[in-house]
């Protein structure tokens, strides 16, 4: 299988993951979005659960598909493989209700990036891998602001994962500068973030304190 030329930027880091309540409007988000890119995320994501307009989503992926290419990061698109599609962003992540990787992949093309939701399971990580998948996504780890229903994942799961997936490893869910050196010493590869980054007030500040525990 052919790989993303951007495939490389799943090394271990920051996957920031923007939030429509954390930025309402496309001046915010944009604005928020090449702050992040800025300073050295690995991944951007954008999740709008709750579009202002059936318009919007495709409006604000256009946009931000043009900073994340000046930036050389990857673009991925949450759970929306048609949106994915239209805009050419450069991947989809997946989650539990959603397409598999095979039918993602049958869509995308052999360039995409995908990336899949596992919440607590490592066998849905081993058949991720086997149908195709880029990465593997695992938690929420700690309470979490933007899913505080989701189901609680032990760090335990992150070094049953690294025996038996070869994939990069994403932990989210609650994930803080204070506690994510201990997800990364359970086996995470990328930390995602969504509430603790783009809440924070400053984000050059936050993904170098993110950093500097993934040192």
């Amino acid at each position: 299988m052919q790989s993303h030329p951007l495939i490389n930027n799943l090394s271990p880091g920051i996957y920031g993951i923007t939030d429509n309540r954390l930025m309402p409007c496309d001046k915010q988000l944009l604005k928020q979005a090449e702050s992040a890119l800025q300073a050295g995320v690995r991944l951007l994501q954008y999740r709008n659960k709750n579009p202002a307009s059936p318009e919007e989503p495709l409006r604000q992926v256009k946009k931000l598909l043009i900073l994340c290419n000046d930036y050389n990061v990857p673009l991925m698109i949450n759970d929306n493989v048609e949106l994915a599609y239209t805009t050419g962003a450069h991947g989809v992540h997946l989650g539990a209700e959603d397409l598999s990787p095979v039918q993602a992949r049958n869509i995308l093309g052999p360039d995409a990036i995908i990336g899949v939701t596992c919440n607590h399971f490592v066998h849905k990580a081993v058949l991720a891998e086997q149908q195709g998948a880029n990465y593997v996504a695992f938690g929420r780890f700690f309470p979490s602001k933007t899913k505080p229903e989701a189901e609680h994942a032990d760090l335990s799961i992150l070094k049953e994962a690294k025996k038996q997936c070869t994939l990069p490893i994403v932990a989210i869910g609650g994930i803080t500068p204070d506690n994510c050196a201990e997800v990364v010493k359970a086996g995470a590869d990328i930390i995602a973030v969504i509430h603790s980054l783009f809440a924070s007030g400053d984000i050059n500040q936050q993904i170098k304190r993110f950093n500097q525990c993934m040192a």
